[in-house]
């Protein structure tokens, strides 16, 4: 390796712990100042998500929709999941959900929908009451039947937090470039999914199943995704985004459906009552689509 490659990497290696580690940790005169951006680091920032290249409908020689499950309860899901406990942890910690849910909330993800095909919209009021639950205590009851009112502290409130996002949803195409010559990922949606918030507290493994909350339709959040941070643990210094570790599906999912002439049924409607076959219909179907690009350069 010549002199200027190394100089090359090593000037590489630099910008990017300068780009992604701990904003102005070392040069913090205050707490307060720590993660704030000096004058100068802002004026050479020009980090933003990788822009998708544009795709002809006429280069894509084969696709396939898939929808997967990411199951938070894999180690290798982990970043997505955690930290679950924001009380006692810095500001620049946040897990996907709460990323997700903040930027809602404030409007930076304009938009939200009921299903994975993104044809009815949902509004913040319309969430209401599928992330909340308002219960009355037993002795909140009796006094009312006594008193006709009910004190504060015998009202309690349930919030669906990150503690209770059990998976998420992933919707994407699978599909040939031929300009390219490669099998290509697409991610058009992703929704977390919890047990449903009047079931949290229930000891029915039934009452469990985690069900989509609301559905993002992935490049109106990559902008958000981008700026919030995952925890690497090989290199706290240069920590991954959201939309890297999504964008290069450094997860681990299952197929649960794909697009199919029976309406998009799900693997468990035709197989039912059977895990270790569903997986195994999963892989089959992961294989049916890497297959595809195999096939095209065998002679």
């Amino acid at each position: 390796m010549n002199l200027k490659s190394i100089l090359l990497t090593v000037l590489t290696i630099s910008f990017g712990v300068t780009a992604y580690s701990q904003a102005n940790i070392l040069n913090a005169k205050a707490p307060e100042e720590i993660g704030v951006k000096t004058e100068a680091q802002i004026a050479v920032d020009n980090d933003k998500p990788l822009e998708y290249g544009y795709v002809d409908d006429r280069d894509i020689m084969f696709s396939k929709m898939t929808w997967e499950r990411v199951v938070l309860d894999e180690r290798v899901n982990f970043p997505l999941y955690y930290p679950i406990d924001t009380n006692n942890i810095g500001k620049n910690r946040r897990s996907l959900f709460d990323v997700l849910w903040k930027s809602i909330k404030e409007g930076k993800i304009e938009k939200i929908y009921d299903d994975s095909y993104f044809t009815a919209e949902r509004t913040i009021e319309d969430l209401k009451y599928s992330m909340s639950k308002v219960d009355t205590l037993d002795i909140g009851y009796e006094q009312f039947n006594a008193e006709g009112r009910v004190d504060p502290e015998y009202i309690t409130k349930t919030d669906i937090t990150s503690f209770h996002i059990s998976a998420y949803l992933v919707k994407g195409l699978w599909y040939f470039d031929k300009r390219q010559g490669e099998l290509k990922y697409r991610l058009l949606g992703i929704a977390p999914a919890a047990p449903d918030v009047n079931f949290l507290d229930s000891d029915d493994e039934a009452n469990k199943e985690p069900i989509p909350l609301f559905w993002v339709f992935y490049p109106d959040a990559r902008e958000v995704l981008h700026e919030a941070k995952s925890f690497n643990n090989e290199n706290s210094a240069m920590p991954y985004s959201f939309d890297h570790i999504l964008n290069s599906r450094r997860f681990n999912g299952y197929i649960f459906k794909e697009e199919n002439v029976y309406g998009d049924r799900k693997v468990t409607e035709y197989i039912s009552d059977n895990a270790l076959m569903q997986l195994l219909e999963s892989e089959r179907i992961k294989e049916k689509i890497r297959n595809f690009e195999l096939d095209m350069w065998a002679y």
